[in-house]
């Protein structure tokens, strides 16, 4: 019923100027009269319950952040993120095992780890530091550090 009355809110105010032109014909007069009752229906039905009202939120804050992020939760991640990787060999992996030396991987492995841990974690590491990040535990240190994660 209100989608009703609305569509004809609607054709009522935008026709209204329309009819008051010809306000002196008896059809022009009915139809005005017409909307000016559904206008005064309209506002009635929005005053009442039966239009539903907006969704009211609960009054209160709602942060939304990242978790919270321990190192060794990182660590985890990190490791997770390494051994999932198909050119590391989960069994010779360790927070302190080399990228190139340890675990064979090349310069482009290399920049493939660092963009797996920059969409892990949610932030881009410039290249410059990117070229530091040899082991898992400088990944870890760094991370921390950028997430001001000090356990």
């Amino acid at each position: 019923m209100a989608g009703v009355l609305v569509k004809s809110f609607r054709l009522c105010t935008r026709n209204t100027a329309k009819l008051r032109s010809l306000s002196t014909r008896p059809l022009a007069v009915a139809l005005i009269s017409k909307c000016n009752e559904n206008i005064q229906t309209i506002s009635q039905i929005k005053s009442s319950s039966l239009i539903p009202q907006r969704l009211v939120t609960p009054q209160g804050r709602s942060y939304s952040s990242k978790p919270p992020l321990t190192l060794n939760l990182i660590s985890e991640r990190v490791l997770l993120v390494l051994k999932l990787y198909d050119k590391v060999n989960p069994e010779k992996l360790t927070l302190n095992s080399h990228f190139i030396n340890d675990l064979g991987l090349d310069s482009l492995d290399h920049v493939e780890v660092i963009m797996a841990m920059e969409d892990e974690f949610g932030f881009e590491i410039p290249d410059a530091d990117a070229e530091k990040l040899m082991k898992p535990a400088d990944i870890v240190r760094y991370v921390g550090d950028k997430e001001d994660v000090y356990d």
